[in-house]
């Protein structure tokens, strides 16, 4: 069944027991025009439990695939059920459900990727992550020639063409080096500014030197690696 006019809220949980029930009934409470899918990549606590026990529509991964590999699932879900464009969402309530509509005007003027930005109108801070963030941001500048003020922010949404590029192709991670690496194949991006919240419960696993280590890899692969990846 086709859904041209209508947006997919793809939502990666991973033992996000404490927060997925208020993700989604705010969903379902305060924007019945989404729909919304959860994609449980292998939780080891009650995610599955809790969306089942609620009736949630849930993609139920059998093992841990880790963000590329549990996004994909719900990009291929998009993809099959013909929807017009989906947004990753985060299922620990830090996405706010009232920029959605937002990015899909946004989206409408003719992006292929519209993100949600913390940093459009506003200067970013020093901390390890907003260091890395720059450095992220200044790559990309240099490689594409497209300014992208957040590309670490996970409030991403893909057009129809970039839902098939993510479902029908395994190399595909949703990472600011594959949105670099989308930019040069010529996919339009733009950014609208949103306001990020805090985690409504459990732990973010991004420490210090998680997150260190990623922002090194994303420099790497948007340095040196892109140049010479394949579809």
């Amino acid at each position: 069944m086709e859904q041209l006019d209508k947006v997919l809220v793809v939502i990666p949980a991973y033992n996000e027991e404490a927060n997925i029930e208020l993700v989604v009934e705010e969903l379902i409470r305060d924007y019945p025009e989404l729909d919304y899918v959860v994609v449980n990549d292998g939780s080891t606590d009650k995610t599955r439990q809790i969306c089942r026990e609620h009736g949630y529509c849930l993609l139920d991964l059998p093992v841990n695939l880790g963000l590329a590999g549990c996004f994909q699932a719900g990009m291929k879900y998009a993809y099959y059920r013909g929807y017009a464009c989906a947004v990753q969402f985060d299922g620990d309530g830090q996405h706010r459900p009232e920029y959605i509509l937002p990015m899909k005007r946004k989206m409408e003027e003719g992006f292929d990727i519209v993100i949600g930005s913390r940093f459009l109108d506003k200067a970013k801070g020093y901390s390890i992550r907003m260091v890395g963030s720059r450095l992220l941001a200044g790559a990309i500048r240099i490689t594409t020639g497209v300014r992208v003020a957040d590309p670490t922010s996970g409030m991403r949404m893909f057009n129809r063409r970039m839902i098939g590029e993510f479902a029908l192709n395994l190399n595909y991670g949703p990472e600011p080096d594959t949105v670099s690496y989308l930019l040069k194949q010529g996919a339009r991006v733009s950014e609208i500014p949103v306001e990020i919240g805090e985690r409504l419960g459990g732990e973010s696993y991004l420490k210090p030197v998680v997150a260190v280590r990623y922002m090194v890899r994303m420099l790497l692969s948007i340095l040196l690696i892109q140049n010479f990846r394949k579809r």
